[in-house]
């Protein structure tokens, strides 16, 4: 099965302001995009760069390219069944505004072909969203609209923790 999932938020800031965003990522404390408080930390085996490994709970990748404040691509290693890559790429979108653009572009294979549709993307875009009302947040001090979990997002969440417990 293909996927392509595409997810932006157009900010109300500089080039150099949202690609410091991107460039915070797995800093721990210092990360200002992930939303590492409701979803698992984004880590790696080394500072963001080229190679590094890592991944945020069961999702696995190597950064496979990384130009600091413009874009960062992730081939996913796991779970088994994802073939592909994600990225996120800052554009200009004119004076003092500025697109965050994420795509997902991946094959599955296996059981990751009912559990994609199933469960990791719904988990993925919620995650997805939850980034990028933290992006407008730190570019603009407020979220127009906040995402929402769905009902069913809340009940996955709800089946994982029980799940790890």
């Amino acid at each position: 099965m293909g996927v392509h999932n595409v997810h932006e938020r157009l900010l109300p800031a500089k080039e150099s302001e949202v690609g410091a965003l991107v460039d915070s990522l797995a800093s721990g404390d210092g990360d200002r995009l992930w939303p590492g408080r409701d979803w698992a930390p984004m880590e790696f085996d080394r500072p963001l760069g080229s190679g590094a490994v890592g991944g945020h709970g069961p999702v696995r990748y190597t950064v496979a390219g990384y130009a600091p404040g413009r874009w960062i691509r992730f081939d996913f290693t796991g779970p088994r069944g994802f073939h592909g890559y994600h990225e996120l790429a800052v554009l200009a979108a004119g004076p003092d505004r500025t697109r965050l653009h994420h795509t997902l572009s991946m094959t599955t294979s296996g059981l990751a072909r009912v559990t994609w549709p199933l469960v990791w993307r719904h988990l993925h875009d919620a995650c997805l969203e939850d980034a990028l009302d933290r992006a407008e947040r730190a570019c603009a001090d407020r979220v127009a609209r906040p995402a929402r979990w769905s009902p069913y997002v809340r009940l996955l969440r709800a089946v994982g923790a029980r799940a790890r417990r």
